[in-house]
């Protein structure tokens, strides 16, 4: 029948990971979706073997502005989230040493100069963290003036990038 759903689409589900939050699966029904990262930096990690992956939404850079709300939402910063966010993937099987990561957000939306810089120093604080990991960078659209909405398709290993101007698609496998 022309036009029909597949089962898979019947099925199918996106999980919505809102500003300071984070969620993984190994559900290949799955979209991970996150909107909107202005100077926020999404993590998008993905494991092509297990076929599992996340997606962390950090907001700050680090987390000794307010340890009692790190201590209560963790992902809400680069320091605090990435190990939550790494603890959490290996409950869905990723490992390390095949993890995909790609980088996405980091800008600088506000209109004219940015004083406190908040979109860079969320770039660079992911990126150390990432490095003290000794975990690659594989991709990653970072700074600039635009906001970005990520997809992640498990079941495809897809990377779907949106801003303003553009969409770009990627592959994590």
């Amino acid at each position: 029948m022309a036009g029909a759903p597949t089962v898979s689409a019947l099925f199918a589900q996106r999980v919505v990971i809102g500003v300071g939050d984070m969620a993984v699966s190994n559900n290949p029904q799955v979209t991970l979706s996150t909107y909107a990262l202005g100077s926020c930096v999404g993590i998008i990690a993905f494991d092509p073997v297990s076929r599992s992956g996340g997606i962390l939404h950090i907001m700050l850079p680090d987390s000794l502005i307010s340890p009692d709300k790190a201590a209560k939402q963790p992902a809400m910063f680069a320091d605090t989230g990435l190990p939550f966010f790494f603890r959490a993937l290996v409950g869905v099987k990723v490992e390390r040493a095949r993890m995909r990561v790609f980088l996405a957000g980091g800008a600088s939306v506000l209109n004219g100069t940015d004083p406190f810089k908040i979109g860079e120093r969320n770039a660079a604080a992911v990126k150390k963290i990432l490095g003290v990991y000794k975990i690659p960078i594989c991709g990653e659209d970072l700074g600039g003036t635009v906001n970005r909405t990520v997809h992640l398709e498990l079941a495809t290993a897809a990377l779907t990038l949106k801003m303003p101007d553009r969409t770009e698609q990627y592959s994590l496998t």
